[in-house]
């Protein structure tokens, strides 16, 4: 690949596999991967354990008071080569992709204050292109100048499968029913907020993955991303 370097903005609804593929391009390129919903989980789950959040309240004012207590970095596996991430010190990789924290995510993500301050994180870790960030408004809000935009979509059904497949995999108790019931509910929260309401940019490029394979897919955003840098040069 040549020396140029861009900034990757890959959006779209949960469970299209936005987070695959990012770390397969941002491996192949040698590029920096940043999972911005994992940053969104870790606030989720440090509201959950401060008792801010749960199925019947949120205690938005709480959490705001609690923002400058709340420290998110990445680090990387050696053993897996992903980037994992850390709150407050602590891996909690493993925690944060529960359905208890997915059913929770979009409330949270969806508080201005919230979104200001994981925005502004972002921002700097993409000053030196070369990296790959998915999300919701990584094309509109966070990178709107990203020379690569993606916009990831599939059915609700379709993402509710490979989600519970996800889950049952890792050992998770869940059902399909509940498990199809949070991708709507997500689907509807994320694309209605006032904040950065989850939305596809102009000059993004639309990714409908429903009938894809992993490797289709991968193969169809490589070509895509090497003729972006070809033209850059």
């Amino acid at each position: 690949m040549a020396n140029k370097k861009i900034i990757i903005a890959i959006d779209g609804y949960s469970s299209t596999g936005k987070s695959t593929v990012a770390r397969q391009l941002a491996k192949a390129l040698g590029y920096i991967y940043v999972d911005t919903g994992a940053m969104y989980r870790a606030v989720t789950l440090f509201a959950m354990r401060k008792c801010f959040v749960d199925a019947t309240h949120f205690n938005k004012e709480a959490l705001e008071r609690f923002l400058p207590f709340i420290h998110i970095h990445f680090e990387v596996n050696t053993k897996t080569g992903i980037a994992e991430v850390y709150l407050n010190n602590e891996n909690v990789e493993k925690e944060i992709r529960k359905l208890e924290v997915s059913k929770l995510v979009s409330p949270v993500a969806a508080v201005s204050v919230v979104r200001r301050k994981l925005v502004e994180q972002q921002q700097l870790m993409g000053k030196d292109k070369g990296i790959v960030m998915d999300g919701r408004d990584i094309g509109t809000v966070v990178f709107p100048e990203a020379e690569l935009k993606l916009f990831m979509t599939a059915t609700a059904k379709d993402r509710a499968e490979r989600r519970y497949n996800e889950l049952i995999e890792r050992g998770d108790k869940v059902t399909y029913e509940d498990v199809l019931k949070n991708v709507v509910n997500r689907d509807h929260i994320d694309s209605t907020r006032k904040d950065s309401p989850l939305r596809k940019a102009d000059d993004a490029i639309m990714i409908d993955n429903s009938n894809l394979t992993l490797e289709e897919q991968f193969e169809q955003i490589m070509k895509i991303t090497k003729d972006i840098i070809s033209k850059m040069e």
